[in-house]
């Protein structure tokens, strides 16, 4: 008997460079995200993002990434750059941004069993996100998400799986977790938000691997 994985929903996230974006495309990414927290080195501003997104396919999704910014702020950025899911890396109450005009992905850092059920009992409109846990840096890291309590998430609700994914360890991560999609960003950089196109490809090419018949 033979099993196949399947293919998860692939996000490169921190892009700053059209070129970067448009290779992701190219070789399978479904979405692309754009980091709007200042602290980020990751930082890009509205109007970069906008040309950036511009450039892309109709079917691609764009995804803009907030920690903490205020619901009036993260609405006007997705009107300015046209962003299709908001993703929220801070300590949002996800109830204040139901008016946002787009979909919603919350971050949740899986380390004890309140921070498992915290992500399963989020509203079913809103993603979580299994990400490390880092106070300061919100993301990008490179730090492994705890996959035993993320595969838990994800035999209840879609999950998108996040922290410290690279092409190493991505074949790896979508066979224990099976999530819905997968998020990288420091993964596959040369430098906070320089995506090299060597690790990009080898990214892909693993989440290839993970998905073949078994």
């Amino acid at each position: 008997m033979t099993a196949m994985t399947a293919r998860p929903r692939v996000k490169i996230c921190g892009l700053t460079r059209a070129e970067d974006a448009e290779l992701a495309v190219a070789l399978g990414a479904d979405a692309i995200g754009f980091v709007f927290w200042p602290k980020s080195p990751r930082h890009i501003e509205r109007a970069d993002a906008r040309a950036i997104a511009s450039r892309l396919g109709a079917f691609v999704t764009r995804v803009g990434v907030f920690v903490d910014a205020s619901p009036d702020d993260v609405s006007a950025t997705v009107r300015d750059v046209g962003l299709d899911v908001v993703q929220l890396h801070g300590d949002e109450n996800v109830a204040d941004y139901a008016g946002v005009p787009a979909r919603l992905v919350k971050a949740v850092a899986l380390g004890d069993e309140k921070s498992v059920e915290t992500a399963m009992q989020l509203p079913p409109a809103v993603m979580p996100l299994a990400d490390a846990f880092d106070a300061v840096r919100r993301g990008g890291t490179g730090q492994l998400a705890h996959w035993p309590h993320a595969a838990r998430v994800a035999l209840r609700r879609p999950l998108v799986l996040a922290g410290g994914l690279r092409p190493e360890n991505i074949r790896d991560a979508i066979r224990t977790v099976r999530p819905w999609g997968v998020d990288v960003s420091s993964g596959v950089e040369d430098a906070p938000g320089l995506k090299s196109p060597e690790r990009l490809r080898q990214l892909f090419a693993a989440v290839a691997a993970a998905t073949e018949v078994l």
